[in-house]
């Protein structure tokens, strides 16, 4: 590439990259306070496990960018596996067994899988009266244990406690109900390598008077 090309390619790019920096200028720390504090409560569902009650708490730690919030949040379920799911731990097993007469059975009976993570989104508000929606997206990270009467103390439940992140993405509304006081509902969706999971809930949302 010779330099009066390198020129042209300069000029071209030169607005795109202002235009990015007048977007990155956009944020700032200094919005950055505790906003207020909710909670959510309803059901989650996943590719490997069972639909159950979940519950989580939201903590608004205020604006980064104009229309852009920062959220903390952490939630918890506990669901036992799918019936595929032992049905296929069990078929496993079986192949490890030798028994000349094949008259053997295995039951491991439930096991189940608790999960408590902890959130950061970033989510983008578009307020109009009385409602406001939002879009988010963020990271998270999930402590999970198994627990069960046949793997309890054995190299399954090992393999069943984890650590794991999750990219997670929310979309949702709150309505006013007073002026400190929200009804939230919120669709949320966490896609980790051992768990893809959607929740549904619904709660409250109590914000600081400024």
């Amino acid at each position: 590439m010779n330099a009066g090309t390198r020129i042209a390619v300069v000029l071209l790019l030169f607005p795109k990259l202002l235009s990015a920096q007048g977007f990155f200028d956009e944020f700032s720390y200094e919005g950055l306070r505790f906003s207020g504090i909710g909670i959510g409560l309803g059901a989650v569902a996943s590719n490997r496990l069972e639909t159950r009650v979940t519950g989580a708490v939201r903590v608004d730690y205020g604006m980064i960018a104009p229309r852009v919030r920062v959220l903390l949040g952490a939630s918890y379920f506990r669901s036992d596996f799918e019936e595929s799911e032992i049905s296929d731990f069990e078929e496993n097993l079986s192949e490890l067994v030798t028994d000349p007469t094949n008259d053997f059975s295995i039951d491991v009976g439930s096991v189940r899988w608790s999960d408590l993570s902890a959130d950061l989104d970033l989510q983008y508000v578009m307020p109009a009266s009385r409602f406001t929606g939002f879009a988010g997206a963020g990271l998270g990270i999930h402590f999970r244990n198994g627990s069960g009467s046949a793997i309890d103390g054995t190299f399954v439940e090992d393999a069943l406690d984890t650590i794991d992140a999750s990219l997670n993405l929310s979309l949702g509304t709150q309505v006013q109900l007073i002026r400190e006081l929200a009804l939230t509902i919120e669709v949320r969706g966490a896609l980790s390598s051992d768990l893809m999971s959607g929740a549904v809930l619904a709660g409250l949302m109590y914000r600081v008077p400024r």
